[in-house]
C-alpha cells in the first residue's frame, strides 16, 4: 500500500515533509493526491469546510472515497453533491459511541482538546487568579467556574479548571452524568426541570421544547450570578446549539466575569455570542472561539491520526477497501456510496430540504 501526503500538509502542526518520508510516505502535490489515491483523508471535507471542500470537487472522481469531518447532519446537500459525483464519504463525526469504536472517535478527541483550551482561555481572560492564594497581604479567594454541559468537552473543561485551582460546578440536562461530573472534581448542580427524555441512544443530549429551555434559563440565572467563569458546551448533533444564557442572564453576571462559549460554531449557547469574536457586554466578556482544537495543532494532529488509522484498519484491513455493511461502524459512518446517499438520517434531511425548496 502506498501512502501519499500532500506537500507541506503538516508544517503548521510541526511535522515537516521529511518526517513523513522517514516513515515510508511519499510527498505529492494536492492534485496528485486526488488523482492517485483510492481513499483521501482530510480533517474537514466538503460540508465542514465549504470553501476548500468545494474547490476540491473537480479533483474528485467516481469510486473514490473521502474520510473526514463533513457535517452531514448540518450540510446534507453537500453530501448529495458528493453522491452525484459517485464519491464515497465516511463522516468521522458519525462514529458510533460503542466500545469497539472508541479508538476511532475523533469527535471525542477534538472535544477533549476544546474543553482544555476553553478552560485555559477562561483563566487567561479572567481579571483574577483561578487558585486560592494565601499571602502576607491577605488571602485571594479562588475563582468560581461553572460548566454548562458535561459531555467530553465539558468534563475536560471541569478537570482542567479544577487543576488550575478553580472551585468548579457543572450542570447537564442528562442527570445520568452526575457521577462523571463528581468524579472529575466538580459539584453537580440540580435544577427542578423534567429530564426523563433528555438523552438519545448514542448518549448525546437531545433537543428539548421551548418550555423546557425557558424554565431552565429561569433557574440558571441565580447560579450564573455567583460565577467568575462560565464555560458552555451544550450541542445537539445537526442542530443549532440551544440558547442557555440570554442577554438578560449575561447582564446579571458580575462585571469582569467571563463566558467561554464552545458551542459558538453552532450559533452559541449564549444569545450574545458572535462566532469567532470576543465582545464585552455590560462588563462581561463573552468569547465565541471556533475550531478550538486547531489552537493545539500538534496534539490535534496526533490524536486525529490515531483515530483515522484505527478506522482505516477496519475498512481496509489488508490495504484494500473491504466494506462490511453489517458492521455498525461502517453502517453509521458511510454517508454516500455508489452514487447514492446510504445513511438514513442524512437521506431524510436531503429529502426534507428538497421538499422545502420545491414549496417555496
Amino acid at each position: 500500500m502506498t501512502v501519499l501526503v500532500e506537500e507541506q500538509a503538516g508544517v503548521e502542526a510541526g511535522f515537516p515533509d521529511r518526517q513523513f518520508e522517514e516513515r515510508g510516505a511519499r510527498i505529492a502535490s494536492r492534485a496528485e493526491v486526488f488523482e492517485s489515491a483510492a481513499v483521501v483523508v482530510q480533517v474537514r471535507t466538503l460540508g465542514a469546510n465549504p470553501n476548500a471542500g468545494r474547490a476540491d470537487l473537480p479533483l474528485l472522481r467516481p469510486g473514490q472515497f473521502l474520510v473526514g469531518f463533513s457535517e452531514p447532519l448540518s450540510a446534507p446537500q453537500d453530501c448529495a453533491e458528493l453522491a452525484a459525483r459517485g464519491v464515497g464519504l465516511f463522516a468521522m463525526e458519525l462514529i458510533p459511541r460503542i466500545t469497539r469504536a472508541q479508538s476511532m472517535d475523533a469527535l471525542s478527541s477534538m472535544a477533549n482538546l476544546a474543553g482544555y483550551r476553553a478552560a485555559v482561555l477562561g483563566a487567561l481572560t479572567l481579571p483574577k487568579m483561578f487558585p486560592m492564594m494565601m499571602t502576607a497581604a491577605g488571602t485571594i479567594a479562588p475563582a468560581k467556574v461553572f460548566v454548562l454541559g458535561a459531555g467530553v468537552a465539558g468534563l475536560q473543561a471541569i478537570a482542567t479548571s479544577k487543576r488550575l485551582g478553580g472551585v468548579v460546578s457543572a450542570y447537564d440536562v442528562r442527570p445520568a452524568v452526575k457521577e462523571q461530573v463528581e468524579s472529575v472534581g466538580a459539584k453537580f448542580v440540580t435544577l427542578d426541570v423534567e429530564t426523563a427524555n433528555s438523552e438519545d441512544k448514542g448518549g448525546y443530549a437531545k433537543a428539548m421544547d421551548a418550555a423546557f429551555y425557558a424554565r431552565q434559563r429561569e433557574l440558571l440565572t441565580g447560579v450564573l450570578r455567583e460565577q467568575d467563569v462560565v464555560i458552555t458546551t451544550a450541542a445537539v448533533p445537526g442542530q443549532r446549539a440551544p440558547i442557555l444564557i440570554t442577554a438578560e442572564m449575561a447582564k446579571a453576571m458580575a462585571s469582569g466575569s467571563v463566558i467561554v462559549d464552545i458551542a459558538a460554531e453552532r450559533g452559541g449557547n449564549c444569545e450574545l455570542t458572535r462566532p469567532g469574536e470576543t465582545i464585552i457586554h455590560n462588563g462581561v466578556t463573552i468569547m465565541g472561539p471556533v475550531n478550538l482544537a486547531s489552537a493545539l495543532p500538534r496534539d490535534a494532529s496526533q490524536l486525529y491520526a490515531q483515530n483515522v488509522s484505527a478506522f482505516l484498519k477496519l475498512i481496509a484491513p489488508k490495504g484494500e477497501l473491504v466494506l462490511n455493511h453489517e458492521d455498525p461502524i461502517v453502517r453509521d459512518t458511510l454517508v454516500t456510496h455508489e452514487g447514492r446517499i446510504v445513511n438514513g438520517r442524512v437521506l431524510e434531511l436531503v429529502e426534507k430540504t428538497g421538499e422545502k425548496a420545491a414549496n417555496q
